[in-house]
């Protein structure tokens, strides 16, 4: 199925709150897509509802093939969430709670995907092979962290959800998650869907970046896409006669050829800062609080892909 997830006009309000006017969004298999959007865009409710914790108002969702709202037990084997937080069970092992809870996944076992992940195998691709059989109470945050993408991954799912997966992370484990992320996708092909606040992480991450505002997607594309859609595409700085100077310009390279062509070596200090992520996002967020939201939704979703 090349289509995972298929979202049409979804709408959620909670009484006169309209929280979701009309998301359209298509996942395909094997993406890594992103969730962006500032506290109350409807993130969350969105997630709620592709992983069939929560009704919506109206619209038209399919996932893996089927209903979330309506979903059966095979489609719910098919699927991993790792929430933001988990309730521990303290006196139980790493071991002894993925073995647990893997076994609930073999009676959906097939030839083309076999169920549950091997323990010891997975308690390495997580970095818990050293604290398998102590006590989860024992654990640290980013310990208990990685346990709980372990419990998400234990039956092999084809698509993933990730709720602000590195909360608590140190930079180290931050990486480590990254690089399993990355082998997710390649090598099991899961599908994953993230949330995140952290733009670093989603710029490095995501092939796909969506973002979420005022209860609609307001940008849909690459990172390299949405960066390239922001007016001034590269920031030159330089330092001419011992003067500071700046210039916004679409193409970087071209503008600095022409300043060393004509200045050479008097020109020091030369920085060219290309538009990223973060500066996407800025964007498309102040033109929204502007009340230029169709305007900016117009920008970064044109043509989109």
């Amino acid at each position: 199925m090349d289509e995972v997830v298929r979202v049409r006009d979804l709408r959620m309000r909670y009484g006169e709150t309209d929280v979701l006017t009309g998301v359209d969004l298509d996942v395909r298999a094997g993406e890594v897509v992103c969730l962006l959007g500032p506290n109350g865009a409807g993130k969350t409710t969105t997630i709620e509802i592709l992983e069939g914790f929560r009704t919506r108002s109206a619209g038209e969702v399919t996932v893996l093939g089927q209903d979330p709202a309506r979903a059966t037990e095979d489609w719910r084997a098919r699927t991993g969430v790792v929430l933001q937080s988990w309730r521990d069970h303290p006196r139980w092992t790493p071991r002894r709670l993925l073995t647990h809870l893997g076994g609930y996944f073999e009676p959906w076992s097939t030839p083309e995907r076999r169920r549950p992940h091997d323990v010891d195998l997975l308690l390495e691709t997580v970095g818990l092979t050293d604290l398998a059989d102590r006590k989860v109470a024992t654990l640290s945050g980013g310990q208990r962290r990685r346990l709980d993408v372990a419990i998400g991954i234990v039956g092999r799912p084809e698509l993933l959800f990730l709720d602000e997966p590195t909360a608590g992370y140190d930079p180290q484990a931050r990486h480590e998650f990254h690089d399993l992320v990355r082998r997710l996708s390649a090598a099991e092909g899961t599908t994953i869907l993230l949330t995140t606040h952290d733009l670093d992480e989603a710029e490095k991450l995501a092939d796909r970046v969506v973002v979420l505002a005022g209860g609609r997607i307001v940008a849909d594309d690459t990172v390299d896409g949405l960066a390239a859609r922001v007016e001034g595409e590269a920031q030159v700085r330089w330092r001419l006669g011992g003067e500071r100077h700046a210039s916004s310009v679409v193409d970087g390279t071209a503008f600095v050829r022409l300043l060393l062509a004509e200045h050479g070596d008097a020109v020091t200090d030369l920085e060219v800062h290309r538009a990223s992520l973060e500066d996407a996002y800025l964007s498309l967020v102040r033109r929204h609080e502007e009340g230029q939201g169709d305007a900016a939704a117009r920008l970064f979703t044109e043509v989109a892909r």
